[in-house]
C-alpha cells in the first residue's frame, strides 16, 4: 500500500470512529434520560466508549490528532 493510501486509509478510518464514538454517545444520553443506564445496551456502549478514548488518545500522544 503507497504512503497516501495509507494517509487516506487512516484519514477514513479517524472519520468513523469519530462518527461512531458521537453516535454512540447520543444513543447512551437517550438511554440515561430514559431510565436505562443498567441496560446492556447502554454497558456495551459504555465499553465502546472506553475503547475509542483509548484509540484517540494515542493518536494525540503521536501527534497525530489536536
Amino acid at each position: 500500500m503507497a504512503a497516501v493510501e495509507r494517509i487516506e486509509a487512516f484519514e477514513k478510518m479517524l472519520a468513523d470512529l469519530q462518527a461512531q464514538a458521537a453516535y454512540e454517545t447520543e444513543q447512551m444520553e437517550k438511554l440515561k434520560a430514559a431510565g436505562k443506564e443498567k441496560s446492556a445496551t447502554y454497558r456495551q456502549f459504555l465499553g465502546n466508549r472506553l475503547v475509542y478514548k483509548r484509540i484517540l488518545d494515542t493518536y494525540k500522544e503521536y501527534g497525530l490528532l489536536d
